[in-house]
């Protein structure tokens, strides 16, 4: 059984080495455990609740501090300045059939309602609540 053991731990520390996120280390530390524990018991059953402990105890001990570290620091771009500004639609959007355009600011927009079943009709005011690529995400505008 200890090889079955290295093998999932060689595999966790592989696929953690080969993502980006934090995502199977835990169960690398719950894999060495078994592994220890192996080398005690030949318990299969013992082996695998040591295992599935050592992970959850090292998810729930470390998850807090990996939050803080893997912290998605967004960064503002000029187009965040558009985000809460008011437009006017030049082109009904409609999220279904993919069309829509809004006057923002002065510049011209594709945009996209932030409500797939909502259709806005053209000279709707508008108000935009994100940008996504090169798109304005908008909402019909309450003033």
């Amino acid at each position: 059984m200890e090889w079955i053991w290295l093998a999932l731990l060689l595999i966790f520390v592989v696929i953690e080495i080969a993502t980006v996120q934090i995502v199977t280390i835990w169960f690398a530390v719950g894999a060495l455990a078994a592994l220890i524990t192996s080398l005690i018991t030949d318990n299969i059953l013992v082996q695998v609740i040591v295992m599935l402990a050592a992970s959850l105890l090292s998810l729930v001990c470390t998850r807090p501090f990996v939050k803080k570290i893997m912290k998605n620091n967004v960064q503002p771009t000029n187009a965040d300045m558009y985000i809460g500004k008011e437009g006017v639609t030049t082109e009904e959007i409609n999220n279904l059939l993919g069309t829509g355009s809004a006057k923002i600011k002065g510049t011209d927009w594709t945009a996209r309602s932030s409500q797939d079943s909502v259709i806005i009709p053209v000279g709707a005011r508008v108000v935009v609540d994100e940008i996504s690529g090169v798109k304005a995400i908008v909402s019909i505008s309450e003033n």
